[in-house]
């Protein structure tokens, strides 16, 4: 079944401590091959600051769009993990595992699947 963690965490405003920064960045790459290695790993980015993300709804036939996260919030999405592992256990065991989860909070959301 596949799953993805949605990695939420604050917002860094500012320079980071750039020896903090290579400390998580090395967790998250070990994290990375580890989920490549148990042959789980389908895909997964960083994504940039939620400042350069655009929404987009329509409204009465319109299209409203705007700048910025549809919400405000003091933790925003910052990246995601796709995998395909067993059952929700396995990917909550993932989820743990994953470095997000020390500076923030992963989501664990299946992937609705439609009939083939």
């Amino acid at each position: 079944m596949r799953y993805l963690l949605l990695i939420y965490s604050e917002e860094n405003r500012g320079t980071p401590d750039p020896a903090e920064a290579e400390k998580v960045m090395n967790e998250y790459w070990a994290y990375s091959e580890a989920i490549e290695k148990a042959g789980v790993g389908k895909g997964g980015d960083a994504l940039q600051e939620s400042t350069t993300a655009t929404t987009v709804r329509v409204r009465d036939a319109q299209r409203v769009v705007t700048d910025g996260p549809f919400a405000e919030t003091r933790e925003v999405l910052g990246g995601y993990y796709l995998i395909d592992v067993p059952d929700l256990d396995a990917a909550i065991e993932w989820a743990e595992r994953c470095p997000g989860s020390k500076y923030g909070s992963v989501e664990v959301r299946p992937i609705m699947e439609f009939g083939e």
